[in-house]
């Protein structure tokens, strides 16, 4: 009798250990720009199931949503990213300066890192009262521009080196495109510090006459608008381009690497880069853009490397502090 207890007694320590085992959970934390919210959304629910049934482990990702630079800023003052899935180089690469990402971070995933691309576009409201086509339409007079601060926001940096390079790229010289970007923000009447509050301003405030915003924000607006908005492809925009990285010092100490990995890793799967496609970010997966290739109408999109010698250079050219977006433009009272 004793025995026989001792057996079951067993039996249930190594039933527990078992659960314990294949009941372990991880938690991954995502700190990502402003207007992407829809997007992880869905990309966590599809990764989610399969990584519990290929590793038996409960997988819960949270998400944080922000300015891209206010985001960047935050992780290295402490908020506590698995991975970091900002709006573009500079923000994720001063993470990497603050020594919380490893040296070639860039390198580790396919196309430099990159699962997709983007670019900015016009909002207009319906029927296009204002007779928006091109960047020159924006700065007539009476109309009024919405888009977000460039000194926190990734789509404000990327509206603001769409508009210099509408210009440079067509001919002009960095003094026209100096006036034309001095007349855009002049003609603007509130920066929101991220791109989803200049879609708030604009969508559900009504204030403005074109919103300056992701082509995957656009779409969403004129869905939540009811038709109350549409959008304007401009002939010129900018190449955006914004990566996704594992912050090593966290997954390092939280143990959760392999996870963060792995997660990273499914957005280069047909699956991930068909969600991505189906929220209006441009696939890097040649035959899923090409299934989806009606969503994303034709656009000149620019590098950065057209108006910047590089990335750190255009960072300080266009927002370092003093620099030519502070030379012109003064915070209204």
């Amino acid at each position: 009798m004793h025995m026989q207890k001792s057996i079951r007694f067993a039996a249930l320590g190594l039933l527990l250990l078992a659960t314990q085992v294949s009941g372990a959970s991880l938690e991954l934390l995502n700190v990502s720009y402003d207007p992407t919210r829809e997007l992880w959304r869905d990309i966590n629910a599809a990764f989610v199931s399969k990584y519990e049934a290929k590793s038996g482990t409960t997988l819960e990702i949270k998400q944080s949503h922000g300015g891209s630079g206010t985001q960047a800023r935050a992780v290295i003052d402490g908020l506590d990213a698995d991975v970091v899935t900002l709006a573009m180089w500079p923000d994720t690469d001063a993470i990497r300066k603050a020594g919380q990402i490893a040296e070639g971070w860039d390198k580790r995933l396919p196309n430099n890192s990159l699962a997709y691309t983007s670019t900015i576009v016009f909002v207009v409201r319906k029927g296009n009262p204002k007779g928006i086509k091109d960047w020159p339409d924006i700065v007539k007079p009476g109309v009024e521009i919405v888009t977000p601060n460039p000194k926190t926001s990734g789509n404000g940096k990327f509206s603001f080196l769409a508009a210099w390079g509408a210009v440079t790229e067509r001919g002009g010289s960095e003094a026209d495109a100096l006036a034309f970007v001095t007349k855009l923000y002049g003609q603007t009447p509130v920066l929101d510090l991220g791109a989803r509050g200049s879609t708030t301003t604009f969508v559900q405030k009504k204030i403005g006459d074109v919103h300056l915003t992701w082509e995957n924000e656009a779409h969403l607006e004129v869905e939540e608008a009811g038709g109350a908005v549409e959008i304007v492809y401009p002939p010129i925009s900018v190449l955006a381009e914004p990566p996704v990285a594992i912050v090593d010092a966290n997954v390092k100490r939280k143990g959760t690497g392999a996870a963060a990995k792995a997660y990273l890793d499914f957005l280069y799967t047909a699956e991930g880069q068909d969600i991505i496609a189906k929220h209006y970010f441009r696939p890097i997966d040649e035959k899923v853009f090409a299934a989806h290739a009606a969503s994303f109408p034709d656009v000149k999109r620019f590098p950065v490397t057209a108006i910047a010698r590089s990335w750190d250079d255009a960072y300080d050219k266009y927002f370092g502090d003093g620099k030519i977006f502070d030379s012109f433009y003064k915070p209204k009272k």
